[in-house]
Parts: structure tokens; C-alpha cells; sequence
């Protein structure tokens, strides 16, 4: 399963700092038309501890984390929404999640793009260019379903009737200035504008880009801003780009222990990272095979049938049942047959829900 996790921010706001720190500088720059580099596209492990642990004890060949590839666009949203960059908004239409960096380091040195920091002046403004690309692009959705019921027939008609009914919902939410993903929409409605790709509807990490001097606080920091803005889909966590640039050109102990020093209990790119996987609402399992342990994200809820499916499609379409043992009781069995011998490796259907944590081995044939 791809992983596409799209970065926005007003300029010196550390959005690139973040970008870089997160791929660790492997990055692809693509050109917009003016000239100018507009996107950059790199790929991050998944921090994934369970993982490590499995493989401590399997000792497998080879051991491959998840993916996630973030796409960050230097552009501004309400630019891109009004016209300036088409093939850019549809890039940044097509993630799964956005991450918006709003800077809150103070540096004399870095002028604020509007003048003054001001925390919640700049996460009100993204908010509000998130909706008014949602806006641009619902109007036009609008004047295609206008023409489209021109000659259609009465079937199709009542179709078109229930999206512009949904549409005008979703437009009145979006002009009182709330975006989409705090809406309560059916399943059906939720299906029908996944194909919009709006961007308001999409889950929002925040990430407040902290000094140095504001780590020591910074859990209060999160606490006040996340009782004004945190939400089922919506989180605000602190970050402080700088640092942890820094401590990515470190080996692993060293930066531990300056972590340690700035009373740090973990990686704020791991967070990062962690956060954005959960608000999109992904777990993870594990599979065994030919000497590798690897970590697979599918969404939560996802049937045993499907999740083969995401390892390969011949998989799914042949798929006769799935061996399943928690992470945590493999651990202490040591081994899949030490496992079976206990009783605590189970035999699962198609429809069995992958849980968080399970490894799982799939049987099938094609």
C-alpha cells in the first residue's frame, strides 16, 4: 500500500527543514513551469519498533520496514486553487494526509513571511486556503453536473440531483469556514466525495515548528493548542526542525543522548511520522518469508483477503486461509513452530479483520 503524505506551509515556516529531516536529504525535485522548484518527493522508513524486536528474536536475513513518501509543495494552496498550478493541486489532491508547518522559533535573522509570528493567525490562514480550493473545485463539479443533466435521463437525473444536494451541503460547511473532514457524512457520501480529492476532507497534522529554547515546553505547548484545534482527523504536535536535522547527520547513540540532554524522550521525527500514520487510520502487520520479515500498512478494518491482496494480487484472488499469531506471543514463543505447538497460531478465514500487531503467513493458490 502506498503511502503519499503531502507537506504545505508558509515559506521559512522549516517547512523544507521538515521535508529534508524526514527523508533524510534523498529527495527528487521536479520543476513547475515557472522555473522554479515547486515539488520535492522523498521516501521515509516507518519507524516501527515491533519490527526490530521481531526480528531480534527471528534473526531473518533481511527485514523491511513500511514506506511513506511525502511530497512537499513550495507553492502557496490558494495559488495552485486558482489556476497558477493545475498539475500541482492535483499532486497535492492525490495524498492521503497533509502536514502543515506553522513556525513558531523566533530568529531575527529569518524574516515571517506575514510580518509576525503569530500561531494562530497562520494555522486559520492554511485553513481557510484549504477551503477555498475545496471552493474553486466544487463550483466547477457543480457546472459539469448542470451540463451532464442536460438530455440525461430520469435515472440518471436523480443521480445528479443527490450529488448537487451533496454538494451544496459540503459547500455551505466549507463557506461557514468548517472544513470537510469535520463533517458527518454516510459512507455513501463519504465514497462519493473521495473521488473530489478535497483537500479540506483530508486528515491535518500540525506541526508547530519550535525553538530550542520552547522544548522544555513543549508538551504544554501541544496541550493548549490541541484543546483549540485537535479533532478525530486533525492533531497539532511540536517539532523542532532544527535539532532534528541536526541529529539525523549523528549516529544513532549520539543522538540519543542529545535528545537526552534536552529531556527528549523520543524521536520528534518518529512522532511525526507516527502521528500522520495513525490520523489517516493505518495499522500494521507483519509477514514471514524466504528469510524476511517485513511490516505491511492497511487501513484498520481490513479483511484478511484484502490485506493478501496488498502483498500481491494473486494472493487475494487465491487466497485459502491465513495463519495468524500476535506479535507480542511470538516473541515469547520464539518461533512459528514453537507457536503452532502451543495452540496459539490460529487458522483464518476470508473475513477475518487484521488486527494491529498480528503476523501473519497467507496460503493460497493461483
Amino acid at each position: 500500500m502506498n503511502i503519499d503524505i503531502g507537506i504545505v506551509g508558509l515559506p521559512q515556516s522549516g517547512r523544507t527543514t521538515l521535508f529534508s529531516a524526514l527523508t533524510h536529504g534523498q529527495a527528487e525535485s521536479r520543476v513547475s513551469t515557472a522555473g522554479k522548484d515547486a515539488v520535492h518527493v522523498g521516501m521515509a522508513k516507518i519507524p516501527e519498533p515491533r519490527l526490530q524486536q521481531l526480528a531480534e528474536v527471528l534473526q531473518p536475513k533481511k527485514k523491511v520496514p513500511a514506506s511513506i513518501r511525502y511530497v512537499e509543495i513550495a507553492s502557496s494552496v490558494k495559488d495552485l486553487a486558482s489556476g497558477i498550478g493545475g498539475p500541482l493541486l492535483n499532486q497535492l489532491a492525490a495524498v492521503d494526509a497533509l502536514i502543515n508547518v506553522v513556525r513558531s522559533f523566533r530568529d531575527d535573522t529569518i524574516p515571517h513571511a506575514s510580518g509576525s509570528l503569530d500561531t494562530d493567525r497562520d494555522i486559520a490562514n492554511m485553513n481557510l486556503d484549504l477551503i477555498f480550493s475545496d471552493l474553486v473545485l466544487l463550483e466547477r463539479r457543480v457546472r459539469r453536473i448542470e451540463d451532464s443533466m442536460k438530455g440525461a435521463k430520469q435515472a440518471e437525473r436523480t443521480v445528479f440531483n443527490r450529488e448537487l444536494e451533496l454538494v451544496s451541503r459540503l459547500k455551505a460547511s466549507l463557506e461557514k469556514d468548517v472544513p470537510v473532514r469535520e463533517m458527518t457524512l454516510t459512507p455513501e457520501e463519504a465514497k462519493t466525495i473521495s473521488g473530489f480529492q478535497l483537500l479540506s476532507a483530508k486528515p491535518l497534522l500540525i506541526v508547530l515548528n519550535i525553538g530550542e529554547d520552547e522544548i522544555a515546553e513543549s508538551q504544554s505547548i501541544e496541550n493548549v493548542l490541541n484543546s483549540r484545534y485537535g479533532r478525530q482527523k486533525c492533531k497539532v504536535v511540536t517539532f523542532c526542525a532544527k535539532l532534528e536535522a541536526e541529529l539525523t547527520q549523528l549516529p544513532d547513540d549520539e543522538a540519543q543522548e542529545l535528545r537526552s540532554e534536552y529531556g527528549m524522550k523520543e524521536s520528534g521525527l518518529y512522532r511525526v511520522i507516527k502521528e500522520s500514520y495513525g490520523l489517516i487510520g493505518l495499522i500494521t502487520f507483519f509477514t514471514i518469508a524466504s528469510g524476511e520479515i517485513r511490516a505491511w500498512p492497511i487501513m484498520a478494518g481490513t479483511e484478511a483477503a484484502k490485506a493478501a491482496g496488498k502483498i500481491h494480487t494473486d494472493m487475494e484472488r487465491g487466497f485459502i486461509r491465513a495463519e495468524v499469531v500476535r506479535h507480542t506471543d511470538l516473541l515469547t514463543c520464539k518461533n512459528i513452530s514453537e507457536a503452532k505447538k502451543r495452540g496459539i497460531l490460529r487458522l483464518e478465514g476470508h473475513s477475518y479483520i487484521v488486527q494491529d500487531g498480528d503476523v501473519i503467513t497467507f496460503l493460497f493458490n493461483v
